[in-house]
C-alpha cells in the first residue's frame, strides 16, 4: 500500500482530511500546500468545458489534466476520476486505470458507485490498484436535477450497504455527495476508512470542493458550495488596468521591453 494511502486512512477520528481539485498545474502547486487529497475531478467537463454532464467526459482528457496537475504536486495524494464508460467491467477498469496511472505516476483512482461496482474495486485493489469510492449523488450517473440522497429509510439502508460494500472490497476512502447529515454520520462511525464528504455535512472525516467554486471562478449557486473569495472581481479589476495602460501607452515601458 501506498505510504501516502496509509497517511490517509491514518487521519480517521484524528484529523480533518482536505481535498480539492485541480485541473492544472499552476493551481496544483498553490493548493498543495494545504491539501491532503488533490482530486483531478471529472467535474473538469463543466467547469472548463461547459458540458452539462461528466459523462461527456473522456480518458484522454483525464489523463492530460491529470498530468498537468501532477507537475505541481510534492506532498498530496493525487486521485484521478475514472470517467464514464471506463470501468464497465473488471477488465476495462483495469486496463484504463493502469493505463491512467502510467501515464500521469497518479496514486489512485476514484469510481462511482456503490454495490455494483464492488466486484471491480476488489478486483482493482487485488491488481495494486489504489480506489477512491464514490456514493450517494453519483453525476455520472444523474439524469436531469441533482437530489440529495439518505431521506428515506430504503436510501439510508442502501447507502449504509454500499459503503460496506466498498470497504469490504477494499477501497482506501469513500466520497459521500449530499448525503443526509444523519446517515453521513451513521456510515463514519460504522466504517474503518475515511469518508469525504461534498455536502454530506461536518460529520464526515474529511471535505472535498471543486477548488473553482470556492475561489468564485465559477458561477455555481450550489447549497453546499461556499465561496471564500471573489477571483472574477480580482481578475476584471488586473485586465481593466492593463487595458488602460496599454492604451494611455504607459505598458510596456523601458522596464518592460527589450
Amino acid at each position: 500500500m501506498n505510504y501516502k494511502i496509509k497517511k490517509i486512512i491514518n487521519k480517521k477520528n484524528k484529523s480533518k482530511i482536505v481535498c480539492l481539485t485541480a485541473y492544472s498545474k499552476n493551481i496544483a502547486e498553490i493548493i498543495d500546500n494545504h491539501t491532503d487529497i488533490v482530486l483531478v475531478g471529472d467535474s473538469l467537463g463543466s467547469v472548463l468545458y461547459n458540458f452539462n454532464t461528466t459523462r461527456k467526459v473522456n480518458l484522454n482528457m483525464m489523463i492530460e489534466h491529470t498530468r498537468s496537475v501532477k507537475a505541481g504536486i510534492k506532498k498530496s495524494l493525487l486521485v484521478i476520476d475514472l470517467p464514464y464508460n471506463t470501468y464497465r467491467n473488471k477488465i476495462e477498469a483495469l486496463k484504463n486505470s493502469k493505463r491512467a496511472i502510467k501515464e500521469t505516476k497518479c496514486d489512485a483512482v476514484k469510481i462511482e458507485g456503490g454495490s455494483e461496482v464492488s466486484d471491480i474495486v476488489n478486483y482493482l485493489v487485488k491488481n495494486k490498484v489504489n480506489v477512491l469510492g464514490h456514493i450517494g449523488v453519483t453525476p455520472q450517473t444523474v439524469k436531469g436535477k441533482f437530489r440529495s440522497k439518505g431521506k428515506t429509510e430504503k436510501e439510508k439502508i442502501k447507502l449504509i450497504r454500499d459503503a460496506q460494500a466498498l470497504e469490504k472490497s477494499g477501497a482506501f476512502g469513500i466520497v459521500l455527495e449530499c448525503v443526509y447529515s444523519d446517515i453521513s454520520k451513521k456510515i463514519t462511525k460504522l466504517i474503518k476508512i475515511p469518508t469525504i464528504g461534498i455536502g454530506a455535512s461536518i460529520n464526515c472525516d474529511g471535505q472535498v470542493l471543486v477548488t473553482d467554486d470556492i475561489l468564485g471562478l465559477t458561477n455555481a449557486k450550489i447549497k453546499f458550495v461556499k465561496k471564500y473569495i471573489n477571483i472574477r472581481k480580482i481578475i476584471n479589476s488586473a485586465v481593466f488596468k492593463f487595458k488602460k495602460e496599454v492604451k494611455s501607452r504607459k505598458y510596456p515601458t523601458k522596464k518592460y521591453s527589450y
